[in-house]
């Protein structure tokens, strides 16, 4: 199993798939990686050489934020946001979507899935005895 960037990645999905699992890269970027590493996507991750493992390990370190730096800057972002107080710090703070989607509804996922109507809540009868 090849590991790139501290990620064990799955050796039975092509490579253009598996450099997905990376935190950071999709699959449009994978793509750009390969490319400029040039190696075919239609490979698999086992079949990949050792050299070609170092390659895409270089690529990804020198040009690229992943894993764990890319973490750290989102997290400075949102902690800056909060610190000025903005509009989106406080969304972010209150738990609330952040993009200007509505809350009457939709935000179940960022509320934690709070039902407030009566007949969402319900308990199904007791069963007869």
């Amino acid at each position: 199993m090849p590991r790139i960037a501290g990620i064990n990645i799955p050796d039975n999905k092509r490579i253009v798939v598996a450099l997905t699992y990376v935190f950071g890269i999709g699959r449009s970027l994978s793509e750009d990686i390969l490319t400029e590493a040039k190696i075919d996507y239609s490979r698999r991750a086992s079949d990949l050489k050792p050299d070609e493992i170092n390659k895409l390990k270089d690529i990804l370190e020198k040009k690229y934020k992943i894993e764990g730096i890319l973490k750290r800057t989102i997290m400075t972002n949102i902690k800056r946001l909060k610190d000025v107080g903005s509009y989106r710090g406080i969304r972010h703070t209150s738990g609330l979507p952040v993009r200007g989607q509505k809350t009457r509804t939709n935000s179940r996922t960022v509320r934690g899935n709070v039902r407030k109507t009566v007949g969402s809540g319900k308990k199904p009868p007791p069963a007869p005895k």
